[in-house]
Order: C-alpha cells, then structure tokens, then sequence
C-alpha cells in the first residue's frame, strides 16, 4: 500500500514536468506577444492579450486596439506567458518530423495533417491548402530552422474541418509577412516577428527574445481544438521548464511524499 502511494506520488510529480497541453492552454488568451519591444503603426486590431516581458516599450496603441483582452506590459502574467511559451516553443521543437520540405516553397502545396520540417529557411509565396480529412482536431506543424517569409498576397487555406487552432510555426529565427497576406497558426518566433502592412493572421504571433512589429494588421487568437497532443519538452540545461501552478502542485506533491516517508520511519521503529 504504502509503496503504490509512493508510486502514485512520483508520477504526479513526473506528469507536472510533462504536460503537452498545459503551455499553449495558458498562451491562449494571448493574440500577441513580444520579448523586446512591441511596435505599431495604422490602425491594427488585437483579439486577445497582448503582452510583452522581459521588455517594456509598447508603441502605436492607439491607434491600434486591443479587444476581448488587456495590455500586460512586464508584468507577472506577461513573465509567466514568456515562460510558458518557451514551453511551447520545445514542445514544436520536439516534434517528430512527418516529412521534410527543406527548398520546396509552400505555395501551391495541399497538406494533409503531420509535422513538415524546413532545415533552413522557409518561403510561402501564393496559398498553402491545409486538409484536415475531416477532423477538427487536426494538426499541422511547420518546424523551421531558420526564417519564415511569406510573398505579397499569399495565404492558408483551410479545408474539410482543419482549424488555425491546430496549425503552429515554429521559427528558429525571425517570421516576416508580406503585405496582404493572411496566414492561419500560431507563430512561435525565437527572435521577432514582422506583419507587414495589410497582413492578417488568424492566431497568435509569440516572440521569445525580439520584437513584434504591427503595420495595419488584423491579429485574432483562435479557440477550439488543437495542438493538444504535443511532446513533452526537452530539458534544458538539465532542469525541465515548470510553470508557477506546476511549482505549487510540485510543493503539495512534496509535502505528501514527506508524509508518507515519515509515516514509513516511524512504522520501521
């Protein structure tokens, strides 16, 4: 009995350490967020948060507008959403690769569900057709060595139940959209992220350690389905990546396993 407690207290510190979902439920209410700076020009639109940690300069709003959420400017709920993202940044790094589409421009291309990676560089230049295959819940990872850029006027179509819910862009550097251009999928950059005039995206653009630069741009979170069955992510120096309700469960968690060794010690005596 006492070692099946003892057991069951060790997985729930393990399943703490590793939890696929947690990172992105806790980025959800976040339409826009930034590492260094956060700069707007013209009249952009934000649905959801938008935030930005460890900077704090946060330009051109007004006459940009933020709806359906507030402006956390290094404050603890734009800290723990850099954390969080740097979760969720490790947990599309961690992907497994479905297939790879390093020189092949994603224009013109239909994908079906699975992880496609870029070695280097990725280019969109037209429209990306994302098949779903009538799942709602389907989705589509890019892993992306280096930059993302997208041409003037190119796009993501979505078809048979696929939703921007489950598309991601994990850029190991910087994302640029084209003007005119409306992508689908959270954008998870290492560095910045640049929309530029007239371009849309329907989801998310996180920025770890750069700026987000905004030029008249239409930037809406999405909420359903997606993105749910991620991997764990990497350790990182060793020490694994836990978010501030992590830390506590882990306190309570430790605190029982301290019980239950005590009760042990003294039944031994």
């Amino acid at each position: 009995m006492r070692r099946s407690r003892l057991a069951g207290l060790i997985v729930g510190i393990a399943a703490l350490f590793y939890s696929p979902a947690t990172a992105l439920a806790q980025l959800s209410s976040f339409g826009v967020l930034g590492g260094s700076a956060i700069t707007n020009t013209g009249p952009t639109g934000v649905n959801g948060n938008l935030g930005i940690s460890p900077g704090t300069s946060v330009t051109g709003f007004p006459p940009g507008v933020v709806t359906a959420g507030s402006m956390h400017l290094n404050d603890a709920v734009a800290a723990q959403a850099q954390s969080d993202l740097t979760t969720f940044y490790n947990q599309l790094a961690g992907s497994p690769c479905t297939a790879n589409l390093t020189g092949q421009d994603l224009g013109g291309l239909t994908l079906m569900p699975g992880v496609y990676c870029f070695d280097s560089s990725a280019q969109l230049t037209g429209t990306l057709i994302l098949n779903g295959a009538g799942n709602s819940a389907a989705t589509f990872i890019f892993k992306i060595g280096s930059t993302l850029t997208t041409a003037s006027a190119s796009s993501v179509s979505l078809m048979n139940g696929a939703s921007s819910c489950g598309v991601a862009w994990q850029v190991g550097s910087s994302a640029t959209l084209g003007s005119g251009t409306a992508l689908a999928g959270t954008i998870a950059a290492l560095t910045s992220i640049t929309l530029n005039t007239g371009s849309s995206l329907n989801g998310r653009a996180l920025a770890r350690n750069g700026a987000v630069t905004l030029d008249t741009n239409n930037v809406s979170f999405c909420s359903g389905p997606g993105l749910s069955n991620l991997p764990a992510p990497p350790e990182v120096s060793g020490v694994p990546t836990m978010s501030l309700p992590a830390l506590a469960g882990l306190a309570l968690l430790l605190a029982g396993l301290g019980t239950v060794l005590a009760r042990k010690a003294q039944a031994s005596r």
